[in-house]
């Protein structure tokens, strides 16, 4: 009789645990993050900010310009993406530049980005496209094949929104000047800098 009520007990101690085992096996809901929770999708970027460049192709000019800088990003991958560039100078930081220069550049090509720490993301760019000068004394417009290396960091505000942060050498050349009208016939490059807001989608 004994026997019959230790063995009665031990059976009724694995059913009495087994509604527990079964909820355990579903996790919390703070645990399963909903789709509006779940980080969003973005393949494509977009930056507007200040940007200043140095203008090393016109002779005797003593000081930068100074502008906006924009560019659109697609990103074909985490690390991967195709980025247009477009930048327009037309201000002078301080006096002594002959004439009235301004600066438009426009370039294409791959960059690459990669997590830094936190908040903070590096990338690299090499772009490809062309640079115009105007408004040299006695001179002409000129447009050049130019070249772009440059790097940058971005740092979080938002899960959309960043701050960046960059600095590229625009290299180009104008090598026709047969009347000496303020273009230096050699390869220079020009230093620019820029700082402002990306939004990704």
């Amino acid at each position: 009789m004994k026997r019959k009520l230790l063995l009665s007990i031990l059976a009724m101690i694995p059913a009495a645990f087994l509604p527990l085992a079964a909820t355990s096996q579903i996790a919390p809901d703070y645990e399963t993050p909903s789709a509006a929770q779940a980080e969003p999708s973005m393949k494509y970027e977009v930056f507007a900010g200040y940007g200043y460049t140095s203008l090393n192709q016109v002779n005797e000019s003593r000081h930068g310009l100074q502008g906006v800088n924009l560019s659109v990003t697609r990103d074909l991958s985490k690390h991967f993406g195709i980025t247009a560039d477009g930048a327009y100078y037309p201000s002078a930081v301080g006096s002594g530049n002959p004439g009235d220069p301004k600066v438009t550049v426009l370039l294409f090509g791959p960059v690459v980005r990669a997590h830094l720490l936190g908040r903070y993301s590096l990338f690299a760019h090499v772009l490809l496209g062309g640079e115009h000068t105007a408004g040299e004394v006695g001179g002409t417009p000129r447009v050049s094949f130019a070249a772009s290396p440059g790097i940058g960091m971005d740092y979080q505000l938002r899960p959309r929104f960043f701050l960046r942060l960059s600095g590229d050498d625009v290299i180009s050349s104008y090598t026709e000047d047969p009347d000496h009208l303020g273009y230096s016939p050699h390869e220079h490059g020009n230093s620019r800098v820029s700082f402002g807001v990306v939004y990704r989608f």
